[in-house]
C-alpha cells in the first residue's frame, strides 16, 4: 500500500495507494471538521483549484450532528459532500478530551456530556470505529487517549496500555464492521496513534508495542499541544528509529509551514492542522516570503497579489488592497479568498518539497525555506 520511492536523510517520498485513490507524500490534509473548509470553501474548490489531495474530517463533530448515521444514510462522507478523493476521519479522541467539560475515563471507554447540547454521550473503540464506519472514511483513526501536558509518568505509562489494549479493540472492530454486507466501505483503513506525552521511553515502548500489529499506518499523536517547539521535534526524534519504513507516518494537528519542513526532515509522511483556515479567517496570510497580516495600513492601496510568487485563485485575480478592504468592511469574501490563498500555499508547499525529495535537493530547500516561512514577510 506504501511505497517509498525515494529517502534523504530521513526524509521520506513516498506514494500511498488507497479505495479512493493515491497520495502522493509528503501531503498536507486540508482540515474540513464537519464536512466542511470553514471560511466558504467547498470540495469542488479543493479539487478543482486548490491541489488537496486527502479532506480530514471529524469523528466527534459528525457523530454530534448531523448524526453519522444520517451521513450513513446518505451513502458516506464522499458522497455527502461531493469529494471523491481520499478521506481520512479522526477518532474523535482528542474532542472527548479537549471539548467535554464532564468526562469519565473508564476501561471500556469515556463517558462525557456532548460541548453542543450537554447531552450524555459514551464513546469507546467500538463506537469510533462504528461512527467512522458509518462516515465511510478512506482512513479510520484508532480511538485513543489524550493525556494532557505536563503529565505524570506513572499516568501517562498506564494511559499508554490502555491506548494499546482499545487499538486492539479497534482492530477487531473494524475487521468485523468491513466484513458486513451492509457497510458502505469494506476496504476501510486503520492508523494507530502512538503516545507518551513528553516521556521518551513511553513514546519508545508504544511504539515498538503498536509497530507489531496489523495496521495500514502510524501517528504520533499528543503533540503540538503547548509543549515548546524543540519539543516536539526532539519527540519524533526518538519515535522515529522504531517506526515501520513500510507503513506512512502521521503527525497529528502539525503545524506551521517550518513544522511541516522540520518533520519532513524528521521523517514523517502526513500532516493536519486548522492553522491555515483558522488564520487565513483573521486575515494572517502565508506566503514565500514570510508571515503577512492583510489588514496592515501599507497595503490600502498596494495593487499587488498577496504572494507575487502565488497562481493561487485569489492571487490570480484580487490585490492586496481589494482583500485588506474585504477584512475592513466586514464582507465574508475576505475571508474565504485568504482561506482559498492558504491552503493553495499548504498544498504547494508539500508539492514543492515532494519535487526537492525527487530532485535530491531537499536539503537545500530546507536551509532556505525553512527560516524564511516562519519569518514576517517585509514587503
Amino acid at each position: 500500500m506504501f511505497k517509498l520511492i525515494k529517502q534523504e536523510g530521513n526524509a521520506r517520498r513516498g506514494e500511498f495507494v488507497t479505495p479512493h485513490g493515491t497520495i502522493q507524500t509528503p501531503v498536507f490534509m486540508n482540515v474540513g471538521t464537519a464536512a466542511a473548509i470553514k471560511g466558504g470553501v467547498s470540495s469542488i474548490d479543493l479539487a478543482n483549484e486548490l491541489k488537496t489531495q486527502v479532506e480530514l474530517c471529524n469523528t466527534y463533530h459528525l457523530h454530534v450532528r448531523p448524526g453519522d448515521e444520517i451521513v450513513y444514510k446518505m451513502g458516506g462522507l464522499h458522497k455527502f459532500m461531493n469529494w471523491q478523493k481520499p478521506i481520512l476521519t479522526d477518532s474523535g479522541g482528542f474532542q472527548v478530551f479537549s471539548l467535554a467539560k464532564l468526562r469519565k475515563i473508564k476501561e471500556e471507554g469515556v463517558y462525557f456530556n456532548s460541548h453542543v447540547d450537554g447531552r450524555k454521550i459514551f464513546m469507546g473503540p467500538e463506537e469510533s470505529m462504528k461512527i467512522q464506519s458509518n462516515l465511510a472514511s478512506t482512513i479510520a483513526m484508532a480511538f485513543d487517549e489524550c493525556v494532557e501536558n505536563p503529565a505524570e509518568h506513572s499516568y501517562s505509562k498506564k494511559s499508554c496500555e490502555r491506548t494499546t489494549r482499545w487499538l486492539k479493540r479497534c482492530i477487531d472492530e473494524m475487521n468485523r464492521l468491513n466484513s458486513l454486507e451492509t457497510t458502505i466501505n469494506p476496504k476501510q483503513m486503520l492508523f494507530g496513534i502512538n503516545q507518551g506525552c513528553t516521556y521518551d521511553d513511553l513514546r519508545i515502548e508504544h511504539m515498538k508495542e503498536i509497530r507489531e500489529l496489523p495496521l495500514d499506518g502510524f501517528a504520533i499523536g499528543g503533540l503540538a499541544v503547548g509543549e515548546p517547539t524543540e519539543v516536539m521535534y526532539h519527540i519524533i526524534e526518538q519515535v522515529e528509529p522504531f517506526m515501520p519504513k513500510d507503513k506512512p507516518r502521521y503527525l497529528m494537528g502539525v503545524g506551521t509551514p517550518s513544522n511541516i519542513i522540520e518533520a519532513v526532515y524528521r521523517g514523517v509522511d502526513f500532516f493536519d492542522c486548522v492553522m491555515p483556515s483558522r488564520n487565513a479567517r483573521h486575515a494572517t496570510i502565508f506566503t514565500w516570503g514570510g508571515i503577512m497580516h492583510a489588514t496592515n495600513k501599507r497595503y490600502e492601496t498596494d495593487p499587488r497579489p498577496l504572494d507575487p510568487h502565488c497562481d493561487c485563485p485569489t492571487c490570480r485575480n484580487f490585490s492586496r488592497a481589494y482583500i485588506r478592504h474585504l477584512f475592513k468592511a466586514d464582507e465574508q469574501l475576505g475571508g474565504r479568498l485568504a482561506v482559498m490563498h492558504n491552503l493553495y500555499f499548504y498544498n504547494t508547499l508539500t508539492e514543492k518539497i515532494r519535487e526537492a525529495l525527487d530532485n535530491g535537493t531537499f536539503t537545500d530547500f530546507r536551509n532556505h525555506y525553512s527560516p524564511l516561512l516562519a519569518s514576517k514577510l517585509e514587503d
